[in-house]
């Protein structure tokens, strides 16, 4: 298994919510959400996107990921509405079977689906804070599309378009495909002088190591068993990770560690003697104590957190 996919192992789409939007006349709304990755499947016609400074137009054929996004605009061309209603408040009055006739005049001049999914965000945060907020980015020598996307689109628009036994499901995992055609595009469309730590996963020495450090995160990893797993000497391995990843090589360990058991924490599967094995701390007290100074509370103060608020 490459780095990206151990990367990418503990990172699950939920929650999803999908729209088939018909959209004609001057039509617009706006979208407000928190810890949720969208993307757009435009099926026909063109519209434009606008979020924070930046507006993309979107084309037939396009997938396009909006990675951390809090509020953005979708409007019609020629028809930039400030005041643009919320999706909700359109959706609460135009919806019916997820479907959405949006100011529909004579002819359609844009169809399309969006699909909302949430995530956990103590394991996607690292990767999302150093994407871009609109995937992918255009550039004087692309057009912005995914070529290989193709099928999934399709399958996603005829999929759209039935009621089936376990739709959403289906869509879910489509979603969590189109996130990682998505990023692993990015990541290969890096300049090779590049700040984002995701240029590890291209390097031929680290991504090694990461992927080793994510499969394995219970092991006794010193700097030492991680150089030999790089190929490199001990010095030359803790420089160059530190100057690509950004921290020292145990650092980012701990960092993956601790985020990994708050997962465990909420998923409410494991005990916390069993959780503190899984993340590789010789004992209960030596945990807590590391998960503590990290998110402010100790392991069991924070599953029970969790638990009131999902009660909540």
């Amino acid at each position: 298994m490459d780095a990206l996919s151990v990367l990418l192992e503990n990172v699950h789409l939920c929650g999803t919510k999908y729209y088939r939007i018909n959209a004609g006349g001057d039509w617009s709304y706006s979208v407000d959400r928190k810890d949720t990755i969208l993307f757009y499947l435009v099926l026909s016609g063109s519209f434009y996107i606008e979020v924070k400074d930046e507006v993309r137009k979107a084309e037939v054929g396009d997938t396009i990921m909006l990675s951390n996004a809090y509020h953005h605009t979708s409007y019609a061309l020629n028809h930039h509405d400030k005041n643009a209603k919320p999706l909700d408040d359109v959706c609460s009055v135009k919806s019916k079977e997820n479907i959405i006739e949006l100011n529909r005049a004579d002819e359609v001049n844009a169809s399309f689906i969006l699909i909302e999914c949430q995530y956990d965000k103590e394991m996607v945060y690292p990767l999302l804070s150093v994407l871009p907020t609109v995937l992918p980015e255009l550039t004087d020598d692309s057009d912005g599309r995914f070529g290989v996307m193709d099928v999934e689109v399709k399958l996603l628009r005829l999929e759209s378009e039935q009621e089936r036994m376990g739709k959403t499901a289906v869509i879910n995992h489509w979603a969590g495909i189109m996130m990682i055609e998505c990023v692993r595009t990015y990541i290969e469309g890096l300049p090779e002088a590049t700040d984002s730590w995701l240029q590890a996963l291209r390097d031929p020495y680290l991504t090694k190591s990461l992927k080793a450090m994510h499969h394995e995160p219970s092991r006794n990893w010193t700097i030492h068993k991680l150089a030999e797993v790089a190929g490199m000497s001990r010095s030359s391995f803790a420089q160059r990770f530190k100057d690509v990843v950004g921290m020292p090589p145990l650092t980012y360990l701990i960092d993956y560690r601790l985020r990994l058991a708050a997962r465990y924490l909420r998923l409410q599967q494991n005990s916390i003697s069993r959780i503190s094995e899984l993340v590789g701390y010789a004992s209960d007290s030596t945990f807590s104590q590391a998960f503590k100074r990290v998110y402010g509370v100790s392991p069991n103060a924070y599953r029970q957190q969790f638990q009131q608020e999902l009660r909540a």
